[in-house]
């Protein structure tokens, strides 16, 4: 055994894969375009799949129509053009049981790719050709004369050229290296051992080198925990750092004038909202300030938690502050909010009476002259309680007296300069902060992207919010039904939406296309009936002018892009179309949808799409999911399996980058050990400073910029 220590990653980093046996120039070339620099970037190039050998099906044990992996040795290889100037390459195989012809059109490389004698694996469905077997376009692994049950394989890339055995053969010399002084494992022995995972050393071998396909499994459960810890410990030592670091208010709870505002609510709260509000609760008592992520679905009565927050706040003598995103969405929760509000009364003992009327205001870049002037002042001097606003509240100028709890509606809009710059308006301590989102994120997501915020979820709709149906016309004879189903409500005295398909390329484009819709319903299928047209082309003032008819019942169909999918509340609306719905996201769906059903009518929502062009295949696993389920958490854990976690990740690409192994979706269980485990680390170790190589594994792997990142994603 060596007596020098094990070697760390950083090692691993430091050492140019130009160093290892049988790398030149131009394999030092091939491998760069790989994104192969060190020998860290080698072994933590994983396979993309494992070929066990001991049971591959042999060319006498296909069966036509039905997908295999067999191991077959190349006999021989002809290329031709095809009729219409395409290519044809046609491969002979065999394996000793038998022969089979492959053919790849459109792929003329496979002639130089696929040599006499050499030994490949394909996967795909073989069916029966001029009494023969036949595979056609399968996909094909290079093995070389690899030897072992299980073959791992690599990328590989044509302009690369670099074969899956050579990497495995670099990464074999790579191992075999480290093999006297071991790898060192930084996860507290007491962890891997409570979590059975196999030490580090142990996974990187078997993860190259299985003996069995359950090798492999070990190895990749314990390489994909490594990674979930450190994007979790990063975020858990960015949470605990902040609770140590920043001086909160600490709120009186339970007063008089929350009690109030629930007792005036025409509907009792449900469980959920009250779990919600118990948990901001015990935040608002803490001198900790709060951070957290409350995530409601479409209707779950998010604002009656975040008025109870601010309200918590005033009931102190603090200020309370409401942000959206643009303009009209704060000017819609003024409306909201004030409605909510009543004429709830503060208890207030200076005051005569016993009590003073609540005040709340609004604060946009709209509102000009002598009315901001006295807004600002009661912000200043504190007889603002509530103020509601867009990024306009944290500008230049704006001063609280002591701002006490804000609330943001839809987070990722808002990032950590805006935090920074709410700390800086309130005099020293930190307010509390409560972000919305009513984009259900699935819960693993949430603890990755959002990992620095506390999450509370609610999950029950309140009572009065009718069900919405869900129905999918797919093809014209069916649209005919739909446009007949939003005549007959709109007799009924109801009104309707008609959302206009998504058109990735341009906003112009997709303005014209709604201009189209507009045109040929008025003229067409719904003839007779007031319409209105809203798009992003349209100026903040005609947009408002629009939805103000259509809330005023005087415009029958609101025809309009997807500018309506946040915030537009008209409870006499009861039908949605939605036209070439598979266009669209689920969550846009979903979120698009929700603006029915929020009065006390019936509604519905029709999702329109054209035929695919294989009449047997015509399902549509994304609308079927819609129809099937209204329950938006339900429908984020559906729409991570269907797409992965890419989208997810859309923005956090850089700060992700460590995920290479570690799946969101298959991994949910991992990702919550990860963080238990970041928590038991961090809180008996805030600065790791006895946990070294953890400590700089973080600092190798993470960039500052990460860092920033996934704290404030």
């Amino acid at each position: 055994m060596s007596t020098r220590p094990p070697i760390t990653l950083r090692h691993l980093a430091g050492i140019d894969v130009g160093q290892l046996k049988g790398v030149g120039e131009k394999r030092r070339a091939g491998l760069a375009a790989f994104d192969i620099d060190t020998v860290l970037d080698l072994v933590t190039t994983y396979p993309r799949r494992w070929v066990d050998r001991t049971n591959e099906a042999r060319i006498s044990d296909l069966v036509p129509g039905q997908e295999a992996l067999v191991l077959v040795t190349v006999r021989s290889v002809t290329k031709r053009a095809t009729r219409n100037r395409r290519t044809m390459v046609n491969v002979n195989v065999g394996d000793g049981s038998g022969r089979m012809e492959v053919v790849f059109f459109n792929q003329p490389w496979r002639e130089r790719q696929l040599k006499e004698g050499l030994q490949i694996s394909l996967y795909g469905k073989a069916d029966t050709y001029r009494g023969g077997l036949q595979m056609t376009n399968p996909i094909v692994d290079l093995i070389g004369d690899r030897t072992g049950r299980i073959v791992p394989i690599y990328p590989q890339s044509e302009k690369a050229q670099i074969s899956t055995w050579e990497i495995a053969g670099l990464v074999e010399e790579a191992l075999r290296r480290c093999h006297d002084r071991g790898i060192a494992d930084p996860v507290p022995i007491e962890i891997r051992r409570r979590l059975a995972l196999v030490d580090r050393g142990m996974a990187f071998t078997l993860i190259h080198l299985p003996e069995t396909m359950r090798d492999k499994e070990h190895a990749r459960r314990r390489l994909a925990f490594d990674e979930l810890l450190r994007v979790q410990l990063v975020l858990v030592m960015r949470k605990r750092e902040l609770e140590r670091t920043s001086r909160g208010l600490s709120h009186e709870i339970g007063g008089e004038l929350v009690r109030r505002f629930h007792a005036a609510l025409p509907y009792p709260l449900t469980g959920a909202q009250l779990r919600a509000i118990a948990e901001i609760d015990g935040d608002l008592a803490s001198a900790n300030p709060m951070h957290r992520l409350l995530q409601g679905d479409v209707g779950a009565g998010k604002t009656v938690v975040a008025v109870s927050t601010l309200l918590a706040a005033v009931q102190g003598g603090h200020q309370g502050a409401l942000m959206a995103p643009t303009e009209v969405l704060a000017e819609q929760h003024a409306t909201g909010v004030r409605a909510l509000l009543g004429d709830l009364r503060v208890p207030d003992p200076d005051n005569l009476f016993g009590e003073r009327p609540l005040r709340v205001e609004l604060l946009t870049n709209r509102i000009t002259g002598t009315e901001r002037k006295e807004v600002l002042a009661g912000l200043a001097d504190g007889s603002v309680d509530i103020a509601i606003g867009t990024h306009a509240l944290i500008q230049e100028g704006v001063a609280f007296h002591s701002l006490g709890a804000v609330v943001v509606d839809e987070q990722h809009r808002f990032g950590v300069e805006q935090r920074a710059a709410l700390r800086d308006k309130s005099s020293g301590h930190v307010p509390d902060l409560l972000v919305m989102t009513a984009t259900p994120i699935p819960r693993t997501a949430a603890m990755t992207v959002y990992g620095d915020l506390d999450v509370s979820v609610l999950d029950e709709l309140p009572p009065g919010r009718t069900p919405i149906t869900t129905r999918w016309a797919n093809g014209p004879l069916l649209e005919a039904e739909v446009w007949g189903d939003v005549r007959t409500e709109v007799a009924a005295g109801r009104q309707a939406y008609v959302v206009c398909p998504l058109i990735d390329e341009s906003e112009k484009l997709e303005v014209a296309s709604a201009e189209e819709t507009y045109q040929r319903l008025a003229a067409d299928e719904l003839r007779g009936l007031r319409l209105g047209l809203l798009h992003g082309r349209l100026s903040s003032g005609e947009k408002e002018a629009t939805m103000g008819l259509f809330r005023a019942g005087q415009l029958d169909v609101l025809v309009a892009t997807t500018v309506i999918e946040v915030g537009v509340d008209v409870p006499n609306a009861t039908i949605m179309v939605i036209l070439d719905a598979d266009r669209f996201g689920i969550a846009q769906l979903h979120q698009l949808r929700g603006r029915v059903g929020r009065g006390q009518h019936a509604s519905r929502c029709w999702l329109v799409t054209q035929p695919g062009d294989d009449p047997l295949d015509q399902s549509n696993p994304r609308v079927e999911a819609l129809v099937k389920s209204t329950d938006g958490f339900e429908l984020a854990e559906i729409d991570l399996d269907l797409r992965g976690e890419g989208t997810l990740m859309s923005t956090a690409q850089k700060g992700r980058s460590d995920l290479k192994l570690a799946s969101l979706r298959r991994d949910r269980e991992l990702v919550q050990l990860a963080r238990d485990a970041a928590f038991e680390i961090v809180d008996a170790d805030p600065h790791l400073a006895g946990h070294e190589v953890l400590r700089d594994e973080l600092d190798l792997l993470f960039t500052e910029e990460d860092e920033g990142f996934l704290a404030k994603s």
